[in-house]
C-alpha cells in the first residue's frame, strides 16, 4: 500500500466513521493537535533517563498515555453514530480516575508551588512544557468542535487532566536532574 493516496489533494479528507470534510474542518483540527501532542510527548520520552527512577516512571507513563491519545485521535476521527463507531476506544470514567492518581503520584514528588513557574529548566522538563502547551491547544480544538458535534465529555475531561499530568511530569524532571524550576519574575524584576 502506498503511503500517498491522491484522494486528499482537493482539500478533503476521509473520516473514520466514513464521509469527507475538510482538511480545517474542527474535528480534524482536533485530532490533528491531539497527533501534534502525541508527536511532542514521543520527544519528551526522548529524553527521559532511564537510569533515574523519576523518569524512569514518567518514560513508563507517557507509553500508556501515547497509546490513549491514539485512541482519542480515532474516537475524534469518528463522529458518534457512526458505522465504525464500534471499532474505537472511548475515553471513560476509569481513565479519567487513572491519570488523576497519576497527577497526586507524580505531584506528590514536588515541593508545594510558591510562585509562577515559567517553562523551563532541564531539557526534559522543558519539551514536557512544549507538550503542555500543545495539550492545552488540543483541549481548546476539541471544545471548539464539541460546540458544533458531540465530543465526550470524559475525552475533554481527560485531555484537561493530561495537562496538568505534564506540568507535575516537568516539575518533577527538574527536580530529578537537580535543577530548579524557573520562577516567574514579577513586573518589578528590572526587566
Amino acid at each position: 500500500m502506498k503511503l500517498y493516496t491522491r484522494t486528499g489533494d482537493d482539500g478533503t479528507t476521509g473520516l473514520f466513521g466514513g464521509g469527507r470534510v475538510s482538511k480545517d474542518h474542527p474535528r480534524i483540527e482536533a485530532y490533528g493537535t491531539v497527533d501534534e501532542l502525541n508527536a511532542c510527548i514521543g520527544l519528551a520520552a526522548a529524553a527521559c533517563n532511564g537510569a533515574h527512577p523519576a523518569e524512569a516512571r514518567i518514560r513508563e507513563m507517557i507509553g500508556q498515555i501515547q497509546s490513549r491519545l491514539f485512541d482519542i485521535g480515532a474516537d475524534l476521527a469518528t463522529p458518534e453514530g457512526s458505522k465504525n463507531e464500534a471499532k474505537i476506544v472511548r475515553v471513560d470514567d476509569a481513565l479519567v480516575s487513572t491519570i488523576e492518581r497519576w497527577i497526586d503520584e507524580i505531584d506528590g514528588q514536588n515541593e508545594p508551588i510558591r510562585t509562577f513557574i515559567m517553562p523551563g529548566g532541564s531539557e526534559l522538563a522543558s519539551r514536557l512544557h512544549v507538550a503542555r502547551t500543545v495539550c492545552r491547544r488540543a483541549e481548546r480544538c476539541m471544545i471548539t468542535l464539541a460546540h458544533a458535534e458531540p465530543v465526550g465529555a470524559h475525552t475533554i475531561t481527560w485531555v484537561n487532566r493530561l495537562s496538568d499530568l505534564l506540568f507535575a511530569m516537568a516539575r518533577l524532571a527538574n527536580r530529578s536532574q537537580g535543577v530548579a524550576d524557573v520562577p516567574w519574575l514579577g513586573r518589578g524584576s528590572g526587566v
